[in-house]
């Protein structure tokens, strides 16, 4: 029995080290870190702008404009993974459907950019 566990001895090693390992890196920064954070640091900030006290009050929506855009193409980009894997297999058609995937990407994006959805001033 002691053999068998002798072959597990490696693991624990491993283990214990990446526990210690841990641990330092976990309480490094409570040692290290500065203590008296200043004022800016502790304000609020939120989405691109500071925090506001009325509810009713008219703010800037670009910001949330660009990141939803960058999410939907982001996320329409991620649909081009699947293809980049099996590019062997899809053929002369595969190729032409992910071409007019990417030239319908094309146009939204020089549509927003037209409308300037992308403009950050």
């Amino acid at each position: 029995m002691s053999e068998f566990l002798l072959e597990y001895l490696p693991v624990v090693i491993l283990l214990s080290i990446a526990t210690v390992f841990s641990l330092a890196l976990l309480l490094a920064p409570a040692v290290i870190a500065p203590k008296q954070p200043d004022t800016e640091k502790l304000s609020t900030y939120e989405c691109g702008f500071n925090a506001f006290d009325d509810s009713r009050m008219k703010f800037d929506v670009r910001f949330y404009l660009v990141a939803i855009l960058f999410i939907i193409f982001d996320i329409e980009v991620a649909f081009l993974f699947p293809y980049a894997v099996t590019l062997d297999q899809v053929g002369f058609w595969g190729w032409v459907v992910v071409m007019i995937f990417l030239a319908e990407l094309a146009v939204g994006l020089a549509y927003a950019w037209k409308l300037g959805a992308l403009d950050w001033e």
